[in-house]
């Protein structure tokens, strides 16, 4: 009798950090399509930081400044959820060309006006409802395409790189700005964020068609938006995100408003300042984002611990006594910002049925952006009857309310569950 020697079984190494950290990249087209990303996004937060600083110098208001962040922001909040239907209607790729080449021509007529010397307060609040009609329709598009360049597997990796690359251009872009500003004056950062949108449209224009994994449309049917919204409050995981998202992007995400006032009045700072405290932020986040990436979680339960962080952090920001101090722990805000968004982000879209993930991404948006059109001039107000330090510092509470509400509402779910499952439970047989 013969024995046949079988080779053992092998399995694959395990992954390194840095390939667990990078996995999604190993896909051409998100390769191709984080490049574009993130030279436009650097010329985004300088726009950003440039927007800002043009509001206060021609109105020297902080509740202007939280008008224009409404205005722009305001548009998602109406549009934001026929955004989503749209995104689950169309061709994801075909429309990103549209949008963003139509956010690049808005950054080229903001830059012309500066440059000039002509450009007037109404003309920067009409064209920010110009780029906030554009973002409604742009951001659940824009987040949902990611599902369909790298597939399911890759997809939490791919969102908190995203994140990353969004927060490493916060890191860059506003203190390039800031130099610009100094330098050169307000109208060039536009016109140089214009210029980025080039990059961002050849990436989508140049990628593997054939390589993407588009989900299958949505038909055009009535009710489509109630349907998503029965969806999403039917459904834990998202909407207990949601809920937590809705209170903090309501007063804490309102950096636009509050960080410019708390640099000009508390530290007596000017625009590079402003862009060292904004690239601060914006360094925490990176690193937050790549250790969020080499982790991968996902859930509710991470996501309160990071609103916790989030609000321990931002409390501890608006009350440093120097402005090294406030840069400092800058960098914990950017990094427990980061870590929420993107697992709030990840745990909504693997919660989602493929054909309601625009729908979904797109109420995540407007609980993220839609809100401050209220939150932004709420926190304006709230700085000018009190200090810059009480406009943060409101930001801090609401992520600590919304981490103790989270926590309140698994409970409430996880109970809710064991009384089904007991009532579903067959009862045992007599002896």
């Amino acid at each position: 009798m013969s024995t046949v020697n079988a080779e053992p079984a092998t399995t694959p190494p395990p992954l390194t950090v840095r390939q667990r950290t990078f996995s999604s990249l190993k896909v051409p087209n998100y390769r191709l399509y984080m490049t574009g990303q993130s030279i436009s996004l650097i010329g985004t937060w300088m726009q950003m930081t440039a927007q800002s600083w043009l509001v206060l110098t021609l109105t020297h208001s902080s509740t202007a400044l939280g008008l224009v962040v409404a205005l722009q922001t305001l548009p998602v909040l109406f549009l934001g959820p026929y955004g989503g239907v749209v995104a689950d209607r169309a061709d994801k790729q075909r429309l990103m060309v549209y949008l963003q080449s139509a956010m690049g021509v808005q950054a080229l007529i903001l830059g012309l006006l500066t440059v000039l010397g002509v450009v007037r307060f109404w003309e920067v609040c009409a064209l920010a409802v110009v780029l906030g009609m554009n973002n409604a329709f742009e951001n659940a598009t824009r987040q949902s395409f990611v599902r369909e360049m790298v597939g399911r597997d890759e997809l939490r990796n791919a969102i908190t790189l995203n994140s990353v690359m969004v927060n490493a251009a916060r890191a860059v872009g506003p203190a390039v700005g800031g130099v610009l500003i100094a330098v050169v004056g307000i109208g060039v950062c536009f016109l140089l964020n214009a210029a980025s949108f080039v990059a961002v449209v050849t990436s989508l224009v140049r990628m593997d068609r054939s390589a993407l994994r588009p989900s299958p449309p949505a038909p055009r049917a009535r009710g489509q938006l109630r349907e998503g919204l029965r969806y999403a409050a039917a459904t834990p995981t998202i909407a207990i995100p949601l809920a937590m998202m809705s209170l903090v992007g309501l007063l804490a995400y309102e950096f636009q408003v509050s960080l410019p006032v708390f640099v000009e009045r508390t530290f007596h700072g000017g625009s590079v300042s402003f862009g060292l405290i904004t690239s601060a932020m914006g360094v925490g986040a990176v690193v937050g984002g790549l250790f969020t990436a080499a982790r991968g979680r996902t859930g509710v339960r991470p996501m309160i611990i990071a609103s916790a962080g989030f609000g321990v952090s931002m409390l501890a920001a608006a009350y440093a006594p120097v402005f090294a101090l406030s840069c400092a722990v800058m960098l914990l805000v950017g990094w427990a910002s980061v870590s929420f968004i993107a697992i709030g982000n990840s745990t909504i879209q693997l919660s989602s049925d493929p054909e309601k993930r625009g729908r979904m991404i797109a109420l995540w948006q407007v609980a993220f952006q839609g809100t401050t059109p209220i939150g932004g001039p709420l926190v304006g107000w709230v700085i000018a009857i009190s200090d810059p330090r009480s406009g943060l510092a409101l930001g801090g509470l609401s992520c600590l309310v919304a981490g103790a509400g989270g926590l309140m509402l698994v409970r409430r779910a996880a109970g809710r569950t064991a009384r089904d499952q007991a009532q579903d439970r067959p009862a045992a047989e007599p002896a």
